[in-house]
């Protein structure tokens, strides 16, 4: 065998080896926060560099070279990560910056998140999906609002570990009392806002100490360098544990003998032979196989995409759930739900928004403001209204039901985004607190209504000034019904004859009472409604 054949083979054989070790380490996201100039970026920076985790053209454009005597070069960390043109300009971050790297134990991704209060819609955004928060507090300044305001959403959003990491350790001539002071203030800090789980770490981002190695200057601190936590910290398994959810994203018929449910497991683990309940129908059934690209699995777990087979034939369609039998969601249209507010525009009460939850979205307007957090006290304040990135727990009702699990038990269906229907533009991040009312069925709920001519025009009109989503057709296709009535939208179909509403089957009814005022009751809409 020539020796360039063998030496190819035995590349090959390394790379494969390499990329299987890769493919079983574990992955841990976790997001940076903390108020402006607390050095997140170049807390990021040094740590991806010390690990060696940079290219070297990448170094070299952000070293800086500096005159006088003799030329010196100088690195600037946080230009590593800060990629947008405005943030070297203006010497912050604005948006959420991703970042992958991995060491010998373990992968991560880093969401690095601004620290001006204006872009604290990005810092949720970025913290959304994390195992693990990094909130920094610089050493000379303290615990600060936005440092305040950062802890409280990694507590709302349940980020289940944190880690309080004191910078700038080096301009405090690496102080143990004031480092044992802050560890103490962010103690209080973080019992406050029921953070559960919170590491304190003195570092410095620009010397290096204590990111990646353990620092000779701080003897009187040993315990881990951060990114030795980061390798070791356990990860929380709560998505594979908890009760089996998976939101349906598409139906699969390829032919008359397959039809599969396709979607990502939002929270569970699920077996072939499992049984489960499919929402809102409520009919039940076994699965019968877990298909996969790569083949059929004996199992699968969040966040796995998946495609689910069942025993029996059920009507099952896009924004269904598909659920553990012996602990299903709560079929609710009335919940209390913490909010991010991310919208310029303030939250307007009973004003229409669409409830985008799991692959769902249905109609819903905010019912009240309970109140909003003061976040120089932490404590609640009387209000009417959210400013944009004020935070508050709120009201909110849904047109129609959604299948809601609290947030605490289930990240995936128990979020949701508020949508401004005009601009489609996200306003608002939320979290479920507590189902306040079951909703009632969807056949309870019609959306759909045949009419003739003059009635189906009146019946628009009032639609229209009560700022409800209606469509008036004279197309008389059930496929186009339904797709109407899932997304919500009132919709008017002129026919010859008596009036009749339809239920989710599709099924029409006849109208006892033709009248404008009769069919609004019958859609679900009481009179008087106030407007938005």
């Amino acid at each position: 065998m020539p020796l360039t054949q063998t030496l190819e083979e035995q590349a090959a054989f390394e790379i494969e080896e390499f990329l299987e070790a890769e493919q079983k380490k574990d992955l841990l996201r976790f997001s940076t926060a903390g108020s402006v100039d607390d050095g997140k970026s170049t807390m990021i920076g040094r740590l991806l560099y010390d690990s060696r985790n940079v290219y070297e053209d990448h170094v070299r454009s952000v070293t800086r070279t500096t005159g006088g005597g003799t030329a010196s070069s100088s690195i600037d960390f946080a230009l590593l990560t800060d990629g947008l043109r405005a943030e070297r300009e203006q010497g912050i971050t604005i948006d959420v910056a991703y970042r992958f790297f991995s060491t010998a134990r373990r992968k991560f991704i880093i969401a690095d998140t601004p620290g001006h209060e204006q872009y604290t819609r990005n810092m949720a955004t970025g913290a959304s999906t994390a195992d693990l928060a990094i909130i920094l507090v610089d050493a000379r300044k303290g615990i600060l609002t936005q440092s305040r305001r950062h802890a409280y959403i990694a507590a709302l959003l349940g980020i289940p570990r944190v880690v309080a990491a004191i910078n700038k350790m080096d301009l405090v001539d690496y102080s143990e009392e004031i480092f044992r002071q802050l560890s103490s203030d962010f103690a209080t800090l973080a019992a406050r806002v029921g953070l559960r789980s919170v590491e304190a770490i003195p570092i410095s981002a620009l010397e290096g100490d204590n990111v990646v190695h353990r620092s000779k200057r701080m003897p009187w601190y040993t315990g881990p360098s951060l990114l030795e936590h980061l390798e070791n910290v356990e990860l929380a398994s709560t998505r594979a544990d908890a009760p089996f959810r998976m939101p349906v994203q598409r139906v699969i018929r390829p032919d008359q003998n397959f039809r599969g449910f396709a979607g990502q497991i939002a929270a569970g683990t699920i077996h072939p032979g499992d049984r489960i309940v499919a929402l809102p129908s409520g009919r039940t059934s076994r699965v019968a196989s877990i298909v996969t690209f790569d083949g059929n699995l004996d199992s699968a777990s969040a966040p796995v995409s998946i495609t689910i087979t069942l025993n029996d034939e059920l009507d099952i369609s896009r924004g269904d759930l598909i659920a553990a039998i012996d602990s299903p969601p709560a079929v609710a249209n009335h919940f209390e739900a913490s909010v991010v507010w991310l919208h310029a525009q303030p939250l307007a009460l009973n004003r229409r928004y669409l409830l985008k939850h799991a692959s769902h979205i249905v109609p819903a307007r905010v019912r009240s403001v309970q109140h909003r957090i003061d976040m120089e006290t932490l404590d609640p304040m009387p209000a009417t209204t959210l400013d944009l990135n004020g935070i508050g727990i709120i009201e909110v009702e849904t047109d129609r039901p959604i299948l809601a699990d609290l947030y605490e038990q289930s990240r995936a269906t128990g979020s949701f985004i508020l949508i401004d229907p005009a601009s489609n533009a996200t306003v608002g991040a939320g979290m479920i607190r507590q189902v306040l009312a079951k909703a009632v069925s969807h056949d309870q709920m019609p959306r759909i209504v045949l009419a003739g001519l003059e009635l189906a025009a009146q019946l628009e009109q009032r639609l229209l000034d009560l700022e409800y989503p209606v469509v008036r057709t004279r197309v008389q296709d059930h496929g186009v019904w339904r797709a109407l009535h899932e997304a919500g939208v009132v919709t008017l179909v002129e026919v010859e004859g008596p009036a009749q509403v339809v239920s989710r089957e599709l099924v029409p009814e006849p109208a006892t009472d033709a009248s404008v005022d009769a069919l609004l009751a019958a859609l679900g809409i009481d009179q008087p409604k106030e407007r938005a």
